[in-house]
């Protein structure tokens, strides 16, 4: 079989992408490689979310020729996938003329096809960034995919909101959601395969519903009850949800589908509302609020993170008060906190106003600072509870590794086995552990009492 090598970057989503890859391209002869070396199809599957992301992929793809160069090796056909290959597009190959390939998040199932045109005579490079009537779930594979104990399902993709800072309605298309039937048939699948923990994911993931049915349109609270039906599936989680689509049916989820985790990623990005204004985010920090006390009434142990994105143009000193003021009012189990990067295209990158970069590291800072005494707080008060947590893993210091309900990573001491589970049989059980230690970012555990 010829070798391939896929390099993915960014998000879950991405991830997720680049397992299907790897499944669709088994049938046309290629078994995935970690050694570039031996590669004969290279796929940097791209993300373009993070400051300069495109810039990496150059600065990867000319390391990546360098590679082939200096060690006389036959150069592979090179493709770059993902939403850093639909926001450049031909400027990639303009760039970077040995990439052979560019194509975009929805019409990676076209891969075989592509190659074959490659590699026909006379070579030539293709280029596919089209958004495809037909969605491309409906040309996967489910069967052939390699499960993990916890694994992802792509349930939406897109974005409608059109948040004045965000490439991803133009990298990856309107809000479209799978069909209820699709997503069903492959977590039935996973579940087979022994996957017990299932990932929701979506731009916009509570924005998911299915209208098809006449009598009912199912929403993701509904969906989610769905998942729970299933035997062999014991967690489900999902991400990322916008504020403008928590309904009254995920939230009431919470409470009542022991399955789903108490973990709600629900970003705001901001605490003011003159720069929620300026980033079209189409809610306030007072609605904002108003939905998290709604979440916490139903379930009252919920864990809340956010994002938060510091210097977008025109915040004040008094904006940035505003959002640690908000900080400290939820108190945020976790949360992911950026500066502000201009992206091509996009309204912000059009907006005067610019915050020095200085300023916007000493914010930046005075962010995280508050930030991680809350999520250090909500992990102390972890210690000395019990968690059923489902087991994924195992690390080189002989610990087992899992997610607390909270989200938290949970390293577990080897030591106090469950009596008759044997170390390879304890992957893939869902067993109480008992926090002992509790550090910024995990936290540590013993098995306790299970048989």
């Amino acid at each position: 079989m010829k070798k391939l090598f896929i390099k993915t970057y960014g998000c879950q989503m991405n991830f997720y992408d680049s397992d299907h890859m790897s499944n669709l391209l088994k049938d046309h002869g290629y078994k995935t490689s970690e050694q570039i070396e031996q590669a004969d199809l290279v796929i940097l599957n791209t993300c373009h979310i993070r400051d300069k992301a495109a810039e990496k992929m150059y600065s990867d793809l000319g390391r990546i020729k360098k590679i082939y160069e200096s060690n006389n090796l036959t150069k592979p056909i090179i493709a770059v996938a993902g939403c850093v290959a639909q926001a450049e597009g031909k400027e990639i190959t303009k760039r970077s003329p040995w990439v052979d390939l560019v194509v975009g998040p929805q019409a990676y199932t076209d891969l075989p096809k592509l190659l074959k045109k490659i590699n026909n005579y006379p070579k030539k490079r293709e280029i596919n960034l089209k958004f495809p009537e037909i969605p491309k779930f409906d040309f996967l594979n489910f069967d052939k995919k390699v499960s993990k104990v916890s694994d992802y399902v792509t349930i939406q993709e897109g974005c409608d909101k059109f948040c004045s800072f965000c490439v991803v309605p133009y990298t990856r298309g309107p809000e479209y959601s799978r069909s209820r039937k699709s997503i069903l048939e492959e977590i039935k699948i996973m579940a087979q395969n022994g996957v017990k923990e299932i990932i929701l994911l979506g731009q916009n993931v509570n924005a998911w519903k299915d209208d098809s049915n006449e009598s009912k349109t199912y929403n993701l609270g509904s969906l989610i009850e769905d998942i729970a039906k299933i035997d062999d599936i014991l967690s489900i989680r999902y991400t990322t949800s916008h504020p403008l689509d928590m309904d009254l049916d995920l939230i009431k989820a919470h409470k009542n589908i022991k399955k789903l985790m108490p973990y709600l990623h629900l970003p705001i990005q901001s605490g003011s509302d003159n720069i929620l204004k300026k980033m079209n985010r189409k809610h306030t920090s007072n609605e904002y609020l108003k939905i998290i006390e709604l979440v916490r009434k139903y379930c009252e142990n919920i864990a809340i993170s956010s994002d938060f994105i510091v210097g977008h143009p025109g915040e004040t000193h008094e904006d940035h008060k505003k959002t640690l003021d908000i900080i400290n009012e939820v108190e945020f189990a976790s949360s992911y906190s950026f500066m502000y990067s201009s992206r091509p295209g996009t309204k912000s990158s059009e907006l005067d106003e610019i915050v020095d970069e200085n300023e916007k590291k000493i914010r930046l800072l005075e962010i995280q600072n508050s930030l991680n005494r809350h999520q250090l707080i909500f992990n102390k008060n972890m210690e000395n509870l019990d968690f059923p947590i489902l087991i994924t893993n195992k690390n080189k210091n002989n610990q087992f590794l899992g997610r607390s309900p909270y989200n938290q990573t949970v390293y577990v001491n080897e030591e106090n086995l469950p009596v008759k589970k044997s170390s390879e049989k304890i992957i893939g059980s869902m067993l109480n552990v008992k926090i002992i230690k509790s550090n910024q970012n995990s936290l540590l555990g013993n098995f306790t009492n299970n048989v």
